[in-house]
């Protein structure tokens, strides 16, 4: 089990359009409010992502270690994520809303690898 904190967290309301840094906000099934719909409701990216890459949740972990999360469940604060799958080149993952909530900065990331 691996535990680290988010660094930071975005949305992108409009396709195309930069993205909006938030200190904190409401994750429900569908994703982040006020994000647009996606791939899949949630994108998670380790902080040693350099591509730039449109992420909703920037965290502690390493490439690795998202990567080992796939089919498991990572909690971010009150949230739980399941993880889906890798979000095609960049060191993150995309997963699926199991339990809403509130994130913030800050927030304690656990992951539950799968198994």
């Amino acid at each position: 089990m691996s535990t680290a904190r988010v660094q930071s967290i975005h949305v992108y309301p409009t396709h195309g359009e930069p993205g909006q840094d938030l200190t904190a906000v409401e994750v429900g099934e569908a994703g982040l409010a006020g994000d647009r719909p996606k791939k899949a409701p949630v994108m998670v990216l380790s902080h040693e992502d350099t591509s730039g890459a449109r992420a909703n949740f920037v965290v502690g972990l390493t490439a690795e270690e998202l990567a080992a999360a796939i089919d498991g469940v990572i909690e971010v604060g009150e949230v739980e994520l399941a993880v889906t799958g890798t979000a095609g080149t960049c060191p993150g993952v995309y997963a699926a809303v199991g339990r809403g909530g509130t994130v913030r900065v800050g927030d304690v990331v656990t992951v539950r690898e799968p198994g």
